[in-house]
């Protein structure tokens, strides 16, 4: 099997921003995957709130055998941006090789569109009104918060978009008493669910407050090993394939979180068509999809996703899978 590593560059349509910092492109990193006369792809976006940089995810690559099969590199590489681009190239070149999909070589239903949630990066109060409203036809905006000055940026979304459903991601920005004060707003405002308020190894308070308000771990859970952690403190885990590790892992923690009691949320970083095709496969039936990175590009790849007003749908398989 002969693997191949390309850096790639995807122009946002705008800045993005967040509390840890702003992007004006997507680097991600495509893995090629030939054997046989066959060739699969996968693409991961490495982080570097997980200490990633896209050369020691290149250099984890290029240290892999010659030859391995899946199974086997899911204890060659950890969970994370590297092993994630190899896992769902390798499910792209199995599903080639047999001529199906890959979801039924992952002996799932075959998969449907799912309403994704639509990201409003941090700006000013007004800066995410006008983005609200220029997206209030969208029914569920994700805003991005996780500063001193949130409450008249909720205030401002949920004036832009009114009819809107609305979940926030912190970012791990808050403190526990920022997270106290705000909660009751958030449900007055309707928001349906909070990513991530406290920082990861910091959230132990989760534990000791009623969470009227669903409580989604996202820095906090990587993969099942995650999972004894965050029992008692979060009622939603966000599962990303670049966390994970790849598709693998991430419908293996999917099945374990639900059967725990969790109930499931599938997200990405920002990335290409690539990158979340394999994710549509897990967030299926999933309590929240946020899976809309190639709605953030400037240009997507050739037979991107198609989104529309029923969802993201499944993947080409010109494209993956």
């Amino acid at each position: 099997m002969r693997l191949t590593v390309n850096q790639e560059r995807f122009a946002l349509a705008e800045v993005f921003t967040i509390s840890r910092g702003s992007k004006s492109e997507a680097a991600v990193l495509t893995v090629r995957a030939e054997d046989a006369g066959a060739a699969g792809w996968g693409e991961c976006v490495p982080y570097a709130r997980y200490d990633e940089t896209l050369e020691s995810v290149r250099a984890e690559i290029k240290a892999l055998p010659e030859r391995f099969s899946r199974a086997e590199l899911q204890g060659l590489l950890p969970a994370g941006a590297a092993r994630n681009a190899v896992d769902c190239a390798l499910w792209d070149l199995e599903a080639k090789q047999a001529g199906k999909r890959a979801w039924e070589l992952a002996g799932l239903p075959a998969p449907g569109p799912e309403i994704t949630a639509f990201t409003l990066s941090l700006g000013t109060a007004e800066e995410m009104r006008a983005k609200a409203a220029a997206n209030a036809h969208r029914p569920l905006l994700k805003i991005k918060l996780g500063t001193p000055d949130d409450m008249p940026r909720l205030e401002a979304v949920r004036a832009g978009a009114p009819k809107s459903r609305i979940i926030v991601d912190a970012n791990e920005g808050w403190t526990a008493e920022a997270y106290a004060d705000l909660a009751p707003h958030l449900i007055r405002l309707g928001v349906e669910l909070v990513e991530q308020p406290l920082p990861a190894g910091a959230d132990d308070m989760l534990a000791e407050i009623a969470r009227p308000l669903p409580v989604c771990a996202d820095e906090s859970c990587h993969d099942r090993a995650s999972l004894p952690a965050l029992r008692g403190k979060y009622d939603v885990i966000n599962i990303k394939l670049d966390k994970t590790g790849g598709l693998t892992e991430a419908l293996a923690l999917r099945d374990a979180a639900r059967a725990e009691g969790f109930r499931v949320m599938v997200g990405c970083m920002v990335g290409s068509s690539l990158a979340m095709a394999p994710a549509v496969l897990v967030a299926q039936g999933a309590m929240v999809t946020d899976l809309d990175g190639p709605l953030l590009l400037a240009e997507d790849r050739p037979h991107g996703l198609r989104y529309d007003a029923a969802g993201v749908h499944p993947p080409e398989a010109a494209l993956w899978g």
